[in-house]
């Protein structure tokens, strides 16, 4: 299958410093693999609507015409996926939030088969942060890890770059040399940290 990289952007302002990171890695790629980039500002959506214990059939129908259908036909058609979203508390901006809250529903979608669908596909992460100590991201990059193992899809990590201002990041070297390898490198099969058979 040939490679197509679905690019999330999750921040509450264009061209922050966790987008201009991400398309730092992304100019490395083949120029034969395919690039889309949408951003969660331009296709906002509603809060998810839990049904897994209420009296409404849980069972969904495929979104049609609407920004959650224009995200779910992007997301299966994507073999990598990679949630570009800035450290805000500590974890994922809120509408990347809600996003991931989405395909909750689109596993509750038939005809889609969306775990089927991902399983072995690459989840990616792009972030920028204020704090000098990396630790502070963890619990963004322990949420896409955990999302990717319960697929399982393939983790590729999280390119983490230090920014506050706009544009910020552009001094972050270190963060520069990694983005240009970034996506070259091999992605295992993603583990819940508490899989005892993972030897990460």
């Amino acid at each position: 299958m040939t490679r197509s990289f679905l690019f999330v952007l999750g921040s509450a302002r264009p061209g922050g410093n966790s987008e201009i990171l991400a398309r730092k890695a992304a100019e490395q790629l083949p120029s034969d693999v395919e690039q889309r980039w949408l951003d969660l500002a331009d296709l906002p959506l509603p809060d998810f609507d839990d049904r897994r214990h209420g009296d409404a059939p849980r069972a969904r129908p495929r979104p049609v015409g609407d920004n959650e259908a224009v995200l779910l036909d992007a997301t299966l058609a994507a073999t990598d996926i990679v949630i570009v979203s800035p450290l805000y508390w500590y974890s994922l901006s809120a509408t990347v939030k809600r996003y991931l809250d989405h395909w909750d529903g689109w596993l509750e979608t038939p005809e889609i088969a969306f775990k089927e669908t991902l399983k072995d596909r690459t989840l990616w992460g792009v972030t920028a942060l204020a704090h000098r100590e990396e630790e502070a991201a963890d619990p963004l990059v322990g949420t896409l890890r955990s999302t990717a193992a319960f697929f399982p899809m393939r983790f590729g990590g999280v390119l983490l770059g230090n920014g506050t201002r706009p544009g910020h990041v552009l001094s972050d070297t270190e963060a520069h040399a990694r983005a240009k390898t970034f996506f070259a490198q091999e992605a295992p099969t993603a583990r819940y940290p508490f899989d005892s058979s993972d030897a990460a």
